[in-house]
């Protein structure tokens, strides 16, 4: 038990003296998590929203492999981001390969699912009494689109929300395509581990709280808005 609060000493040591290689994690994780989520929202909720509000052949189908893909393993995702980035890959040229970008695409590949997913089930629980009440009211498409974005606004942000998590703790994108490169690729998840493994219990707990706190963070931010 001893060497656990000393630990958690030892970590609040090393956030609160700016430990040098400790925060370059951190910047690294919520650098590639910003681009992801980014990317991942402007197609998720799009393509989420099409999936829900409209009836086409082959819908269900569709459905069935977006539901599917929200279980696709992290390390099977890094593995084709790696085989594609890699120089024998197609992307091979664009110099991919162990750099930030390259986990942010996989990252992107792991949340979009989980967008489009939790998007299309908000438009289908949506009212459908709305759009009719809109038409008759003279809204055009792009208002009635508007309109109905705006009456789900909770739910895309609770896709959001589990999209960024999901984003924040992977751990087999970061380590396959960023290769745990000290100063460069390394992110919070990927540090614990290495980290832990070494013995270095600190460290990983230090970095775990930040984890911590940017959940708490993201959270806050969300409630905020809810009743905004």
């Amino acid at each position: 038990m001893d060497y656990i609060i000393a630990g958690f000493i030892k970590a609040f040591q090393l956030l609160f003296s700016l430990d040098s290689e400790t925060w370059s994690a951190v910047s690294a994780t919520v650098s590639v998590s910003t681009y992801s989520i980014c990317a991942s929202l402007s197609m998720g909720i799009p393509l989420g929203f099409l999936l829900g509000y409209y009836q086409f052949p082959g819908k269900k189908q569709v459905r069935l492999v977006v539901d599917t893909m929200l279980a696709l393993p992290t390390v099977f995702i890094g593995l084709i981001v790696y085989s594609l980035i890699s120089r024998q890959g197609p992307m091979g040229g664009a110099g991919l390969l162990f750099t930030l970008p390259g986990i942010a695409i996989g990252q992107t590949i792991l949340a979009l699912p989980i967008v489009i997913a939790l998007t299309a089930s908000a438009v289908e629980g949506m009212d459908r009494h709305l759009s009719t009440t809109l038409i008759s009211l003279g809204a055009n498409r792009s208002q009635l689109a508007l309109s109905s974005l705006w009456e789900i606004r909770y739910g895309i942000l609770a896709a959001s929300l589990t999209a960024y998590g999901r984003i924040m703790t992977e751990v087999g994108i970061s380590m396959m395509v960023g290769g745990n490169i000290k100063w460069h690729t390394r992110t919070i998840t990927t540090a614990i581990a290495l980290e832990t493994g070494k013995g270095m219990f600190a460290t990983g707990i230090a970095l775990g709280l930040v984890l911590i706190g940017i959940a708490f963070a993201v959270n806050i931010s969300v409630s905020f808005l809810r009743k905004k």
